[in-house]
């Protein structure tokens, strides 16, 4: 029987900057393969030969994916038999810090033809130039985006019916876990649920989703305890031993947007904009926090102006990314024609031996 593939995404374009949870990964990984190269398209196909290789044999896999260019893979984690294996130099540069123990390195430096290089330069730091620059732009805009909706929050939090919450998280807790406590410690896992690409907001919901029976669609304006309840009802299945993916998104990552308790196959997730999502399937219900959330036509007028204020800033930052991928796009796309592919094949080789050795 095959395996599965779950989608994540690998960074994500915030209001802080750049996030990723590579760390906690690298941290939990029993081996992790570092690949340091320069910025590629080409070591996604070596990736993903890697994963069906896996999935082929009956194993789980993570995969990780690019959102400057979304069906790109930066990474696969192997759940079966706890193996990550990463882009680590571009987007996000990662060290080994434990080389001839858990941390192998494969690097593909020495497979570029530097006299080609050398001839290409001048395009390639040219579009590494402009990449630099949209993308300063664009985290710039999403920093302000976030200032807006942060008050945008504020407004609504003022006159929020917070009783009323804390009795929904209570009445959660009690429904999903009675008097059950698992003899063991919880698995904790984090993943990034989405980001912002050049085409927008993309999140990879319905893949992550996809093995739960029952989805908890919450519905609620900006400040109403979203992400305080799923906080919640994800460190009471903690306290009790119930195993929890955390889903992180978006334009603030301290913030969570989903919470995954595998062992009751229950999924509770932020499904507003910008990942709205309604009930479509057996199993889907709706957990409204728009009701708890006092009409009051001063703060609705001020709402108003709020939200034109903050889709400039979004509709900024999306414009932005675009000319980023462009250009980032192109930038590796150039790099890529200097590759030997003797030589990439040899070092790309050794990978899939691993693979192997893995599957042994």
């Amino acid at each position: 029987m095959f395996g599965t593939i779950t989608e994540y995404m690998g960074t994500a374009y915030t209001g802080l900057g750049i996030s990723h949870k590579y760390d906690k990964l690298i941290a939990a990984a029993s081996e992790t393969v570092f690949l340091k190269c320069p910025p590629t398209h080409s070591l996604s196909a070596v990736l993903n030969e890697a994963a069906m290789q896996f999935v082929k044999r009956g194993f789980h896999i993570d995969r990780f994916m690019n959102p400057v260019q979304p069906d790109k893979i930066d990474a696969i984690f192997v759940k079966d038999a706890n193996v990550f294996i990463i882009q680590a130099s571009h987007p996000i540069a990662l060290e080994p810090a434990d080389i001839g123990g858990r941390h192998k390195v494969i690097s593909y430096y020495d497979v570029y033809d530097e006299r080609k290089l050398r001839e290409l330069n001048g395009v390639i730091v040219e579009n590494l130039e402009t990449a630099e620059v949209s993308l300063k732009k664009a985290l710039q805009s999403l920093r302000k985006a976030k200032k807006i909706h942060d008050d945008w929050e504020q407004v609504n939090i003022a006159r929020m019916m917070w009783p009323q919450h804390e009795t929904l998280i209570q009445s959660l807790k009690e429904e999903l876990f009675g008097n059950i406590h698992l003899n063991k410690e919880a698995t904790v896992s984090h993943r990034l649920i989405g980001s912002l690409t050049s085409s927008g907001a993309q999140d990879f919901i319905p893949s992550i989703t996809k093995p739960v029976e029952r989805r908890m669609l919450i519905k609620g304006l900006p400040g109403t305890g979203k992400s305080t309840l799923m906080k919640a009802v994800g460190a009471e299945a903690e306290k009790r031993g119930f195993d929890v993916l955390y889903g992180w998104c978006g334009l603030d990552p301290a913030g969570v947007d989903l919470v995954q308790i595998p062992e009751l196959s229950i999924c509770i997730f932020d499904a507003t904009k910008p990942h709205a999502y309604d009930p479509e399937r057996p199993g889907d219900e709706i957990l409204d926090l728009v009701h708890m959330c006092e009409e009051n036509e001063e703060a609705e007028e001020k709402i108003i102006g709020i939200q034109e204020i903050y889709s400039e800033a979004i509709l900024d930052a999306t414009g932005y990314m675009q000319a980023y991928a462009q250009s980032e796009n192109s930038m590796k796309a150039t790099m890529d024609t200097a590759i030997m592919q003797p030589a990439f094949e040899t070092k790309s080789q050794k990978l899939l031996e691993y693979v192997g050795d893995v599957l042994k």
